[in-house]
């Protein structure tokens, strides 16, 4: 972590003061021994929160109900459900995403605009309201409840993807947690994917939404598995003030140290969901440097990273710099090829648009590792930016031929 920031072992959500979360099995997805599939985030004080949503023009009520209630003030709890969408289901979908809210309040003992509601899984089902209800009464909530939450949030996950930091402004100690599903069906702006973050620390509203915004720019908007985007998207952080500092505004001599912490979260969680891509067995860190701006540079390293031909040949280990510089060229990001230096895991492959003599097993040998990545630098000027993929394997098709059957 940079600076003074610092991981802390295990965390969760639930690490910062004040949140506790809690999960249960309510038969949303198919049963399996220790399968969870509907969890709540609780805030013990008010939460200002702030909100990035998916761009999609199709968009599920859940989605709806969450960007009203925070726009209506402080918020107090989270409600999360996996295997069902709530997407494209008519009207029912928004009257079910207000029920949702409105019992997860009566459990939380709160008004129902207090309460946000995400959904993810199969688009086109309703939700089952009367296993939610049943479901919502079995939650318990711990201070440690936030690994369960983050495993009730899972759909094709493969794993769950959480993370803690530690940070001080106003010389108190301040902590941050996240959590975040999405494996497939992942790709800017935003993915199928949920992430909720929570802090202890005092955030001005207006601040926060614009942090929020900023990082998901090169966090969660520079990740890619298969080209896809969905109904669902959201990014959520919640912060309650229980540090007691002073209200993090863009003026505050804290507001550099609160957005480099969110950064480090989002990036890991950005990166933790291309890892776990459908199938996938290599991560892909495309790093552009020296594009004309940072606009240009985005659009060259996100383009890259979903190249269906750079992933294949990532999954073969097969070190066919051309399909880069194809990727480059369609980008839309301006390209010299005479001035381009391109390596492969620190092997420099081309060097102002001519090829360098490499060794092809040792590259074939390093891209047999767990990560590849791409370096391209384009030496147009001071823009730079990293996007996050995966490879693309005969397995993600097997995923995706069956998913409701």
């Amino acid at each position: 972590m940079a600076g003074s920031i610092s991981l802390v072992e295990g965390g969760t959500v639930t690490t910062p003061q004040g949140f506790r979360a809690g999960a249960t099995f309510a038969g949303l997805k198919t049963y399996a021994e220790d399968k969870l599939d509907l969890g709540i985030i609780f805030s013990e004080v008010p939460c200002t929160a702030a909100g990035v949503f998916t761009s999609s023009a199709i968009i599920s009520p859940s989605v709806t109900v969450c960007r009203e209630n925070i726009a209506k003030g402080p918020i107090r709890g989270l409600i999360v459900n996996a295997g069902i969408a709530n997407a494209c289901v008519g009207d029912q979908g928004y009257l079910d995403a207000q029920r949702g809210v409105s019992l997860a309040s009566k459990h939380l003992g709160v008004q129902a605009e207090e309460v946000l509601i995400c959904s993810t899984g199969v688009i086109g089902v309703e939700l089952p309201m009367s296993l939610i209800e049943t479901g919502i009464g079995n939650i318990q909530l711990s201070d440690d409840g936030g690994h369960d939450l983050a495993r009730a949030m899972m759909t094709t996950d493969t794993r769950p993807k959480e993370i803690a930091v530690s940070f001080e402004i106003d010389g108190k100690q301040v902590q941050m947690g996240g959590v975040t599903k999405g494996s497939g069906m992942i790709h800017p702006n935003m993915a199928t994917m949920l992430a909720f973050v929570t802090t202890d620390a005092a955030v001005d509203p207006g601040f926060l939404q614009s942090t929020v915004s900023e990082v998901a720019d090169i966090s969660f908007n520079m990740m890619t598995v298969d080209g896809d985007s969905s109904t669902n998207d959201s990014f959520i952080v919640m912060a309650n003030g229980m540090t007691g500092n002073q209200p993090i505004n863009g003026g505050s001599p804290g507001a550099e140290a609160f957005k480099e912490a969110l950064t480090e979260v989002s990036v890991h969680l950005a990166r933790e969901m291309a890892r776990d891509g459908e199938g996938a067995t290599r991560l892909i860190v495309v790093e552009v440097e020296g594009a004309r701006d940072t606009a240009d540079a985005r659009k060259a390293a996100r383009t890259v990273a979903s190249s269906n031909l750079v992933k294949s040949a990532v999954y073969g280990a097969d070190p066919n710099w051309g399909r880069l510089m194809m990727a480059l060229g369609r980008s839309g990001a301006e390209a010299d090829e005479t001035k381009v230096d391109l390596y492969i895991n620190g092997v420099c492959i081309m060097q102002e648009g001519k090829p360098i003599p490499f060794h092809r097993d040792a590259v074939v040998a390093l891209m047999r590792g767990p990560e590849v990545t791409f370096g391209l630098h384009l030496n147009l000027g001071a823009g730079q930016a990293t996007a996050w993929g995966c490879d693309l394997t005969e397995q993600y098709v097997i995923i995706n031929s069956a998913y409701t059957t």
